[in-house]
């Protein structure tokens, strides 16, 4: 059994080289870096836990945070105080610990985040933490194994397809290639073409027969975004297709049995066309077997920065510019921004401001993004206001005891910048149970 990577970054060799013996005794593979700059040059995605000391030379520790996305990262530093503290766990790091610290309670620590991972549901290259992703993975994992058909509903730029190639790679036909149709992409007079086949001679131009992508789906998942586009003749031969597992090429007399899974996506809403009389109530319903709908990007507050912070690893490694990270003011204006385009328009932002970056910080400027002013509540004023000198337990107890009443678990852990799991796990360690609420 390999042993698992532990990465301390720490630039004092004395403290670095003593948590690294000590860890290797405990059966971790661990590796060192002196600062942030140093700890890139490596695949951080290798390891299960990262450690770092708040400051180092250049830019802090928490950037770490922001570069491994998908890595817990445990803050160790000696300026220990409530706002810090508090910072921190904002920027997402799973824990903080103030030198000098005893060793075996930060082993008891390091146990948690390693050998209790969060069980927290996801689906492959999505991220999401908020209540409305949590759920629809959920979703997606039970009807992934099933022959259902499913409609993904949402804005453009939510990630439909994303959730139907998921959908598909946990499904019994992943052996075989998924196909997938824009149906908004092509023109009303070759959509039948394109989806059912001819025959030669079938239309003017049709000089030769022409399997359809129903018919190449066979055995397999047949993706159709914007459903909502298709023409009418199109709705009612993709009908037969449903009802009878039969498709037949435009301009043949001949139909062929096929198999096919299908999922649909749109960002329109179906039930209104179908009002309108633009899509068939009876194709409507076949298709409304299970819907899955994506929030916007608007709607996922505690996303927004996990996301970006995500594309902006990816596109500085695709365009060969290690080592870059948002300014807080650059933060505050992807925080507050609406994002119309959703997930797309953040993508394209970050990699236009990668692109036009010529040093190590990515300005709000590069982003051609207009911030909106931010709502903060008297409430939250008051949390900044509080004595930096009280300790994190003694804030996090009178919060969760002043609070729980009126605040579920998801509002709680989001108010003090920690996952709903660390939120649990503070609950045991100071012994705060969670009192069930009456039912009104």
């Amino acid at each position: 059994m390999s042993r698992k990577k532990i990465l301390i970054v720490e630039d004092e060799v004395v403290i670095r080289s003593s948590l690294k013996k000590f860890l290797e005794k405990k059966n971790y593979k661990v590796l060192e870096a002196g600062s942030v700059e140093e700890a890139v040059k490596q695949d951080l995605g290798r390891f299960c836990l990262i450690i770092t000391d708040l400051r180092l030379p250049g830019p802090p520790g928490t950037n770490i945070i922001r570069l491994a996305p998908n890595i817990p990262v445990l803050v160790m530093t000696s300026y220990a105080s409530l706002k810090s503290a508090v910072d921190t766990m904002k920027l997402g790091a799973v824990d903080y610990i103030a030198k000098p610290f005893d060793y075996e309670d930060l082993l008891k620590t390091i146990h948690k985040l390693i050998e209790e991972p969060d069980q927290q549901p996801t689906i492959a290259n999505m991220l999401g933490t908020c209540d409305a992703m949590v759920e629809l993975f959920s979703r997606v994992r039970k009807v992934a194994p099933t022959d259902s058909n499913v409609l993904i509903v949402g804005e453009s730029g939510t990630g439909k397809e994303l959730v139907a190639k998921a959908i598909h790679n946990a499904s019994a036909q992943s052996s075989k290639q998924m196909i997938l149709l824009n149906c908004a992409a092509i023109p009303h007079t070759l959509i039948e073409s394109e989806l059912f086949g001819h025959e030669r001679g079938a239309f003017t131009g049709a000089t030769s027969a022409r399997v359809g992508l129903v018919e190449a789906a066979d055995g397999s998942t047949l993706f159709l975004d914007e459903i909502g586009e298709l023409t009418l003749e199109a709705q009612a031969r993709l009908l037969r297709v449903l009802q009878e597992g039969e498709v037949r090429r435009v301009g043949s007399i001949e139909t062929k049995n096929v198999s096919v899974r299908l999922i649909a996506a749109t960002h329109r809403d179906l039930k209104t066309l179908v009002e309108d009389k633009q899509f068939r109530e009876d194709l409507y319903y076949r298709l409304n077997v299970f819907k899955l709908t994506l929030p916007p990007l608007r709607d996922r507050h505690s996303d927004v920065m996990l996301i970006a912070d995500h594309v902006l690893q990816c596109a500085a490694r695709k365009l060969n510019k290690q080592g870059l990270v948002f300014t807080e003011q650059t933060r505050e204006v992807i925080s507050q921004y609406r994002w119309p385009g959703n997930i797309r328009e953040l993508e394209n932002a970050i990699e236009r401001a990668v692109i036009l970056c010529e040093s190590c910080f990515i300005t709000p400027d590069l982003l051609a993004v207009e911030s909106e002013a931010p709502n903060r509540s008297d409430h939250e004023n008051n949390e900044t206001a509080m004595d930096d000198n009280v300790s994190l337990e003694d804030y996090f107890q009178k919060f969760v005891l002043q609070n729980q009443n009126q605040m579920t678990e998801t509002e709680l852990a989001l108010k003090l910048g920690i996952s709903r799991k660390s939120l649990w796990q503070k609950r045991q360690k100071l012994n705060i149970p969670r009192k069930k609420s009456r039912k009104k």
